[in-house]
């Protein structure tokens, strides 16, 4: 139990900066209140006392703004900053080192019994105000931009954002660099394209932007063979356009 305890203790001067001492986190830390208060809940729970687990989680909720139904199931070093308004269902499954922050609900989308909540795996990051709903899996290392909306599984590493939760693709540095280049040439802004701002929207307007630049090589090319009787270079990622020789035309008699 004191193992858990410092770890938990740990973690929190970890993730959080504004941590100064051990005798701040436990005396006015909320998420770390909640955090305990479950752990007993819990434990009551899985020993069919349900009526008072219930009632430890509802006066945790009364002191912390935070509401963890009992039957949760929580890894080590969870930790919750800030935590006014979290909401976690009764068949979610956090993993070890995962981080929520506050507004963040880990909820269900159906009546039926049985599992509806998230499953979240180890080293999740949950942004403020995320709702993640459904028996849905969120896999390791993943995360979930603030006030996302996921209701498909994310995959490891992955990151989700927006309303509804999608993935998003970090790009290379050269795809960045031409993609700012292209938007630049049409006269778009292209401040929200780079990766310094994923999210839906840019992504496909970096889609579009990789088309122009592709296009714009495409018809260089063409305009060279055909100028000069070159052959048509073939462009990676373009099995439609085969090498092709264009014949010159005839010189004049």
């Amino acid at each position: 139990m004191f193992e858990r305890l410092k770890e938990d203790l740990a973690c929190v001067f970890e993730r959080d900066p504004a941590a100064r001492n051990r005798f701040e986190i436990l005396t006015l830390y909320p998420g770390f209140h909640a955090v305990l208060a479950h752990r007993l809940a819990h434990r009551l729970w899985q020993r069919h006392f349900k009526w008072l687990a219930r009632a430890v989680a509802n006066i945790a909720r009364l002191f912390t703004g935070i509401e963890i139904h009992p039957g949760a199931v929580i890894g080590r070093r969870f930790f919750i900053d800030h935590g006014m308004g979290v909401v976690i269902g009764e068949t979610a499954v956090i993993g070890d080192d995962c981080t929520l922050y506050h507004g963040v609900t880990l909820g269900g989308t159906s009546w039926q019994k049985g599992k509806r909540h998230p499953t979240l795996g180890r080293d999740v990051v949950v942004g403020a105000g995320a709702k993640v709903l459904g028996p849905i899996e969120i896999g390791d290392g993943a995360r979930i931009g603030s006030n996302a909306v996921v209701v498909k599984t994310v995959p490891a590493g992955a990151t989700a954002v927006g309303v509804p939760g999608r993935i998003i693709e970090p790009a290379s540095d050269a795809a960045a660099q031409r993609r700012a280049d292209t938007a630049q040439r049409i006269g778009f802004d292209a401040y929200g394209a780079t990766r310094d701002a994923p999210d839906p929207i840019a992504n496909a307007i970096n889609r579009m932007l990789d088309h122009i630049h592709h296009m714009d090589q495409r018809l260089e090319a063409l305009t060279l063979a055909l100028e000069h009787g070159q052959t048509v270079p073939h462009f990676e990622h373009d099995a439609d356009l085969d090498a092709v020789v264009l014949e010159s035309p005839p010189p004049p008699a």
